[in-house]
């Protein structure tokens, strides 16, 4: 189904891409992946808010697919996101364009019915090809001071939390040095909990500001904005976490999307001295 967006870029290479006039650092690009008259999907880049959290707020993925489905909603429909990212992961996300089918995939998230995969760039090279994570997870400031409050931690009394992670690939980078591409695939949907999860197994995600090297990091980004000075902490000023995949499974319907590596995490992989086989 051919849609009109605001603009176009290169759309053999990158697909469907549509534009919101912005004026902060935000990437408000986003591809479409499906559509039906029932739902699309798309590829949310990073870093781009999915709802919009106050009034004169910048723009949000909400913002743009609603410009993207103006005829639909001024004839009864609506938007309606499903699986929610954060601001800073990039991947598909599924939207229900009306209230039968949001009911629908509603109901097929609770009956865990949704599969998700995702891909990681993590630091160092993990010593297991695969491990079931089995780690419950609550916020920290529950347990012990915190300064950042959306903080989540490992801790027996936490909710149960289940992660499955794959080593695809080892690179020897010559800046970040040793950094490994990981599938992960969450069992639960706790808040942060592939990131936690993979800081608690020693290989915290490339540019995570909170659960990375040193949670300053996010404390002053906060303060400061993106600095010459986090660039150098860093590396990277996104977490290098991207939703890579999203499958619905249900004993009538079966679909499936995937959302490719964007270029700015593929670089990290190519641009190496040394690759190792997995």
């Amino acid at each position: 189904m051919q849609r009109l967006c605001d603009s176009d870029l290169d759309s053999s290479v990158l697909g469907r891409h549509c534009f919101i006039p912005v004026l902060c650092a935000v990437n408000t690009a986003f591809t479409l992946l499906d559509e039906t008259d029932d739902y699309l999907v798309v590829d949310k880049p990073a870093p781009l808010q999915i709802h919009p959290s106050a009034p004169e707020g910048p723009p949000t993925l909400w913002h743009g697919v609603r410009d993207l489905l103006a005829y639909e909603i001024a004839n009864g429909g609506q938007v309606s996101i499903i699986n929610r990212l954060d601001r800073e992961t990039s991947g598909t996300v599924l939207i229900a364009k009306n209230q039968a089918t949001a009911r629908r995939f509603g109901i097929a998230m609770q009956e865990r019915q949704i599969h998700k995969t995702y891909l990681a760039i993590v630091h160092g090279w993990p010593d297991w090809q695969t491990i079931d994570l089995e780690a419950p997870i609550l916020r920290k400031g529950e347990v012990t001071e915190s300064p950042i409050w959306v903080r989540q931690m490992v801790h027996e009394n936490g909710s149960p939390s289940r992660t499955i992670f794959r080593v695809l690939q080892k690179v020897s980078h010559p800046v970040a040095g040793p950094l490994a591409l990981i599938e992960a695939r969450p069992i639960t949907g706790r808040m942060h909990q592939i990131r936690v999860h993979l800081s608690h197994l020693g290989h915290p995600v490339l540019g995570d500001k909170i659960y990375g090297l040193d949670e300053r990091c996010y404390l002053d980004f906060i303060d400061q904005g993106w600095t010459e000075d986090l660039k150098r902490r860093l590396l990277f000023s996104r977490q290098a976490l991207h939703s890579h995949g999203l499958e619905i499974e249900t004993p009538d319907t079966h679909l499936h999307w995937q959302a490719p590596l964007p270029h700015e995490m593929q670089a990290w992989l190519t641009d190496t001295e040394k690759v190792r086989d997995r």
